[in-house]
């Protein structure tokens, strides 16, 4: 039976390709998207949002939530400089269809008061929207069957700083609050997970180039100016945390090794504001966390391969500054 799902998200990149899998694999029965505020301004990680729900031919079929659009304690900090708009300048018509009037903190908590111990929640931005939902709702916790974050460095480099991870940088309150919070939680790191082991070099992204179909065109187009930064701190290839987090869900076999960690977040240092700290079990603390710590690189990319393959029929047309996109 397919597994009642809401992926929490700042869409941008990755994060669209994160949404196509919750969309088109048959394990997912994709309840919501939640958005927060995160990699680029709000209204246009919505419009990526339903951009991306076009692309899987899927417009108007699954609800947008508008969720925080600032972390709970401190200016909104984004990341343009990476992803430029978040989906290479792709645009459609945007009229006929709009955001739910339900917010994204009550949308979590009534889905997971709707499915208690079954619905899974994937957080691929900032933790905002899942501490906002510790708040409101004293269940919220033990409703949520599995919580996946993508999230944090085991004991690794960050990607903001040299400590912090930029999910739990931008909100380190929200990171740390649910971190404390109780849930059954699996974190996809970004050191080592994305860095070393979930990076798609020029092979493989010719590879999905030459599947030729609307979706490997989207693909490729979303992720050009992630690419293209990417190359330029010196990762050879294009990133990708947030369909990651989303697969491992989904598809279990393609985790090989997990470790117990207590996990926390700085807030107050000045240098390591958003760093997570890992404690993998000698340091007098239970555990709060399953960390993934290998994966299947091959399977995934090979997961993701077939899921670009689909053949989908996009909703509306869309279109790059020079022209239509095409396969």
């Amino acid at each position: 039976m397919p597994l009642p799902l809401v992926i929490d998200t700042d869409t941008a990149q990755d994060d669209c390709v994160a949404l196509l899998a919750g969309l088109l694999d048959p394990r997912a029965d994709l309840r919501a998207i939640t958005m927060v505020a995160g990699n680029v301004g709000f209204e246009r990680q919505v419009r990526n949002a339903f951009l991306t729900l076009n692309a899987a031919g899927r417009l108007g079929e699954v609800p947008v939530h508008l969720g925080c659009r600032h972390p709970l304690m401190r200016p909104w900090v984004g990341a343009e400089n990476v992803h430029g708009d978040g989906v290479g300048g792709l645009a459609m018509d945007d009229s006929g269809h709009a955001p739910e009037a339900e917010h994204g903190v009550d949308a979590l908590v009534r889905l997971a008061a709707e499915h208690p111990g079954e619905l899974a929640v994937v957080a691929i931005g900032p933790l905002t929207n899942i501490a906002a939902a510790v708040l409101r709702d004293p269940d919220f916790v033990r409703n949520v069957g599995r919580l996946y974050v993508m999230g944090g460095s085991n004991n690794g480099r960050g990607n903001i700083t040299a400590a912090a991870e930029f999910n739990f940088y931008v909100d380190p309150e929200a990171a740390k609050a649910v971190f404390a919070a109780g849930f059954e939680v699996t974190v996809v790191p970004w050191d080592p997970l994305t860095l070393r082991q979930a990076v798609f070099g020029r092979d493989e992204l010719d590879a999905i180039a030459a599947l030729d179909t609307p979706l490997s065109a989207f693909f490729t187009r979303v992720c050009a100016a992630t690419l293209e930064f990417d190359r330029s701190v010196g990762i050879d290839g294009t990133t990708h945390p947030d369909s990651l987090a989303v697969a491992l869900l989904l598809h279990p076999e393609l985790v090989r090794r997990t470790g117990a960690y207590h996990v926390d977040v700085e807030t107050a240092g000045e240098l390591t504001r958003g760093y997570a700290a890992m404690s993998w079990g000698v340091h007098g603390l239970d555990a709060n966390a399953d960390v993934v710590e290998e994966i299947d690189a091959r399977g995934f990319f090979d997961y993701l391969a077939h899921l670009l393959a689909t053949p989908t029929a996009p909703n509306r047309p869309m279109w790059t500054p020079d022209g239509p996109l095409t396969t």
